[in-house]
C-alpha cells in the first residue's frame, strides 16, 4: 500500500519501490490507494481527537496497516494531515492549474526526463528554458547599463549584479563545504548518494536568481507604488543602511512570510499540486546545497511573491535600505543552503542552554526529515509553525542530535580506494566538490575554466607543498563501499624526477592509512603507477610486506580490454612502447597465441628481458625492431607512446591502432582504424556516481579502476603489481564478464 501511494502521489523514496503492475488495472490500483488513505485519515483522526484532550507535544498518527516506515529515518510514510475548510478548493484551483493529466507517451517521456514532477503542469519551465545556457544573456542589459554608466541614482543594476554575484559564490561555497568529504563527511545527514540524473534536474538552480532580480527590476522601475496626500511613492531613494528597518524586516518575515509560506507548502503537498509541480523539488531524495532552489516557474512565482512582502513591507513602514536587499536576500539563501545541505553545522550546545532555538531556526537535520518523510516539517526557517499546527516531526530532535555527533550516518571504511590523479591544471574544477556542473561532464577545458585559471596556480603550489590524499567522492558497487582518492599532483608532477619522492610518500602514507583503516584492495590510477616512479606499485608492497590490503594496478584488466579488440585471425602486430607493463603483458600474450609480435625497442636489454620471460617455444614469435618503418606492412599497431603524423603516415591504409597511450593520439588517418582507450561501463547495481572520471563518459571507468574493483569483487588475496602475468589476462576477464562490467567500444 505505501508503494501504491508513492505512485499516485509521486513521492520518490528509494528505500520503498513498488512491484511491477503492468498487469494490474488502474482501477484496482486507485481503489487500493483510497482504501489506504481511508486507513490513514482514520489515524489522523485519532491523533486530533489525542492532541485535543491534553497531549503536550504535537505527535504524527499511529502507524494504521499496511504503512510501511522509512528504514533511514523510521518514519511513516503515506500519511496525509488534514487541511483547513478550504482544502477542496485548493485541490480544485490545483486541477486547473494543471490541467487534464493524460499518460505520456514515450516521446513525451523523454522530454519528462529533467522535470522530476510526475505530473508536470501549467508554466512548470520557466520562460528561458529553451535558451539552454544562454539564458545567461539576460543578465546582458544590466552590464550594459553599468558599462555606460546609464545606473539610476540608487545605483540599483550596479546592487543587483553584486547581489546576483554574491548568490552565486555563495552557492559555491557551499557546494565546496557540503561536497568536501574532509569538512562535511563527520556530520553527514543522509549517507546515500546523488546520481547523474538528480544532476541534471537541478543544473537550473540559479533561474531563480533571473526571475528574482527582473521582479525586482520592475518594482523599482514603477513610477509610483501608491499615491497618500497627493504624493506618489516609489521603490526607490534607499539609504545605504537602516538598522531600525533591519528590525522590522526580520519581524515581517518571521509573521506573514513563514505563516504563508508553511500553509503554501502544505497546499502544495495536496495531490493535485504535488504532482504538478512540488514533485519536482521532492524528487532530490538527497538534496544538496542548491537543492533548495529547485522548484518549477509557476512554484517560485509563488515564491517570489511570498518572500517580496518583507521587502515591501519594510519600505512601507520607512525602513527600506540598500543592506534590507543585501542582507535578505543573501540571508534567505544562506538558510535555504542551510537547510538542504545534508551535513549537520549547529553544535547541540545552544539548543540545549536555550531551548526556544528549537523553534526559532531550522537546522539541516530538520528539514532533511522533510525530504525523506514528506508529510512532517513544513516551515520555512521557523519549527514553531510545525510545532502550533501539529506537523513536527518527533524524531526531529533525536536526529539533530545524532548527525551533530556523527552517529546519523553509518561511518565504515571503503571496501576498495582507487588512487586518481590531476591532469592539466584546470583538471582541479573537474573536482566533485569544486564543481557540480563540470564534474558531471567528461572533462573538457571551457571558457568559464579557463576564466578561474588564476585560483587553479596558488592550488597547484599549495598541493605542493602541503597537499596529502583526500576523498574526492564515494560510491557503492551492489554492497561493496567504494571511494575515490586522489594524489595532490598535476600529471606534468609526474615528469619531475624532483616531485617523485614527494608523490610517492603522499600515495605510501595513504596506503599506510587504508589499511590500517580495514580497506581491502587498494587501486592505483594512471601515473601513480608508473614504472620510473615506484615500480607499478611494487615499490609499496615492498615497503610494506605485512600488508593485509591488497595493492593492484588493474593493467592486468587493462591488457585483456586491447587484446579484445584485436582480431582474432590477426598473424602479425607491431607494437610500439614494447617495454612498458602493457607492451610487455601484451606482446608475451599474442607471441603465444601464435602472433608475430614487431617489438619497437632501442633497447636491446630490456627486450632480452622480456624473450627471457617468454616460453622457449613461442620465442620465435617476437622480433626486435629498432625502426618504426618496420611496420610499414602491419595492418595492426598496439601503440603506448605518442605518434606524430609522420609516425602514423608509416601504417599501411586500412590500419588499426589499437592504443593505450594517454593522452589518445590525433586521428590524422581518416584511412586507418583508431580504438578507444580502453575503458568499461560500470555494473547496473554501481550507484552514487555523480561525476564522470576525467574525459570518461557516465558511469564509464579508466580499465585499470575496474580491474581493480573486480580484483575485490572476486576477493582475490594476491598483490598485481609490477610486471602483468600474462597467464591471468583471459581470467581477469572472464571474471570482469561475470560481474557485469561491458568494456566501452
Amino acid at each position: 500500500l505505501t508503494a501504491d501511494i508513492q505512485s499516485a502521489q509521486g513521492t520518490r523514496d528509494p528505500e520503498v519501490r513498488a512491484p511491477s503492475r503492468s498487469s494490474a488495472p488502474p482501477l484496482a490500483l486507485l481503489q487500493r490507494v483510497e482504501r489506504a488513505k481511508l486507513a490513514v485519515r482514520v489515524a489522523d483522526s485519532r491523533c486530533r481527537r489525542s492532541r485535543r484532550s491534553g497531549g503536550r507535544e504535537p505527535s504524527l498518527p499511529t502507524r494504521p496497516p499496511g504503512i510501511a516506515l522509512d528504514d533511514h529515518h523510521h518514519c511513516l510514510v503515506g500519511w496525509q494531515g488534514r487541511m483547513w475548510p478550504g482544502a477542496a478548493r485548493l485541490k480544485a484551483m490545483g486541477s486547473w492549474m494543471g490541467g487534464t493529466v493524460t499518460a505520456p507517451n514515450e516521446k513525451e517521456k523523454d522530454s519528462l526526463r529533467h522535470k522530476g514532477a510526475t505530473q508536470p503542469g501549467l508554466w512548470y519551465d520557466f520562460p528561458w528554458h529553451a535558451m539552454g545556457d544562454w539564458k545567461y544573456l539576460l543578465y546582458l542589459p544590466f552590464v550594459v547599463v553599468l558599462a555606460l554608466g546609464l545606473d539610476d541614482a540608487d545605483r540599483w543594476c550596479f546592487h543587483m549584479m553584486a547581489v546576483c554575484v554574491l548568490r552565486f559564490t555563495q552557492a559555491w561555497v557551499w557546494n565546496l563545504l557540503s561536497r568536501n568529504h574532509f569538512i562535511s563527511g563527520k556530520t553527514r545527514i543522509q549517507g546515500k548518494g546523488v546520481e547523474f540524473k538528480q544532476i541534471d534536474r537541478e543544473s537550473n538552480w540559479d533561474d531563480y536568481i533571473i526571475l528574482q532580480l527582473y521582479v525586482a527590476t520592475a518594482v523599482h522601475c514603477l513610477p509610483f507604488l501608491y499615491c497618500s496626500n497627493g504624493v506618489c511613492h516609489a521603490y526607490r531613494n534607499f539609504p545605504l543602511y537602516d538598522g531600525k528597518g533591519l528590525v522590522k524586516m526580520l519581524l515581517i518575515h518571521a509573521g506573514p512570510t513563514e505563516f504563508i509560506y508553511y500553509w503554501l507548502h502544505r497546499a502544495l503537498h495536496l495531490h493535485s499540486l504535488y504532482a504538478r509541480y512540488h514533485s519536482h523539488h521532492h524528487a532530490s531524495f538527497v538534496p544538496e546545497a542548491v537543492t533548495g532552489s529547485v522548484h518549477p516557474f509557476m512554484e517560485h512565482l509563488m515564491y517570489t511573491i511570498n518572500f517580496a512582502i518583507p521587502l515591501l513591507g519594510t519600505w512601507l513602514a520607512g525602513g527600506a535600505s540598500v543592506a534590507m536587499i543585501y542582507t535578505y536576500l543573501l540571508g534567505f539563501d544562506l538558510m535555504n543552503i542551510i537547510g538542504h545541505c545534508n551535513f549537520e553545522i549547529f553544535p547541540v550546545w545552544p539548543f540545549k542552554v536555550f531551548p526556544f532555538l528549537k523553534y526559532i531556526i531550522y537546522t539541516p537535520s530538520f528539514h532533511s526529515l522533510h525530504h525523506s518523510r514528506v508529510v512532517t516539517n513544513f516551515c520555512l526557517f521557523m519549527p514553531m509553525y510545525d510545532w502550533m499546527y501539529g506537523t513536527l516531526d518527533p524524531k526531529s530532535w533525536d536526529l539533530f542530535d545524532k548527525a551533530a555527533a556523527g552517529n546519523a550516518v553509518q561511518h565504515a571504511p571503503p571496501e576498495t580506494v582507487f588512487l586518481a590523479h590531476g591532469t592539466e591544471l584546470l583538471s582541479v574544477f573537474h573536482l566533485p566538490f569544486m564543481s557540480r556542473e563540470f564534474s558531471s561532464k567528461p572533462f573538457q577545458p571551457s571558457m568559464w575554466m579557463y576564466i578561474l585559471w588564476p585560483i587553479a596556480v596558488p592550488m597547484l603550489l599549495l598541493a605542493r607543498l602541503f597537499g596529502t590524499v583526500f576523498v574526492a567522492d564515494k560510491h557503492r558497487l551492489g554492497a561493496m563501499r567504494i571511494e575515490t582518492w586522489v594524489t595532490p599532483a598535476w600529471a606534468i608532477d609526474f615528469f619531475f624526477k624532483s616531485q617523485w619522492g614527494r608523490i610517492n610518500r603522499a600515495i605510501d602514507a595513504a596506503i599506510t592509512d587504508a589499511d590500517k583503516a580495514g580497506v581491502k584492495v587498494f587501486g592505483l590510477g594512471a601515473l601513480n603507477k608508473n614504472e620510473a616512479l615506484n615500480g607499478g606499485g611494487a615499490l609499496f608492497v615492498k615497503n610494506h610486506p605485512d600488508l593485509t590490503m591488497r595493492v593492484v594496478h588493474g593493467n592486468t584488466l587493462t591488457a585483456a580490454a586491447i587484446i579484445k579488440t584485436i582480431p582474432a585471425d590477426v598473424k602479425k602486430a607491431f607494437v610500439l612502447g614494447a617495454t612498458s607493463k602493457l607492451g610487455r603483458g601484451i606482446s608475451l600474450y599474442l607471441a603465444k597465441r601464435g602472433v608475430t609480435v614487431v617489438m619497437l625497442t632501442q633497447s636491446e636489454e630490456r627486450y632480452a628481458g622480456i624473450v627471457k620471460d617468454c616460453p622457449e617455444e613461442f620465442r620465435k614469435n617476437l622480433v626486435h625492431s629498432t625502426n618504426i618503418a618496420d611496420g610499414e606492412g602491419v595492418a595492426c599497431w598496439v601503440v603506448g607512446r605518442f605518434l606524430s603524423k609522420e609516425e602514423q603516415h608509416k601504417a599501411p591504409k586500412g590500419a588499426a591502432f589499437h592504443q593505450f597511450v594517454v593522452p589518445p593520439l590525433d586521428e590524422l588517418r581518416k584511412d586507418c582504424v583508431y580504438t578507444k582507450l580502453p575503458a568499461f561501463t560500470l555494473p547496473e547495481n554501481a550507484a552514487g556516481f555523480k561525476s564522470c572520471e576525467m574525459t570518461m563518459q557516465r558511469r564509464d571507468v579508466h580499465a585499470c579502476h575496474a580491474g581493480a574493483l573486480v580484483h575485490a569483487l572476486e576477493k582475490w588475496t594476491h598483490h598485481e603489481v609490477g610486471a602483468i602475468d600474462e597467464e591471468k589476462i583471459d581470467r581477469t576477464w572472464d571474471a570482469a564478464m561475470k560481474h557485469g562490467f561491458k568494456m566501452v567500444c
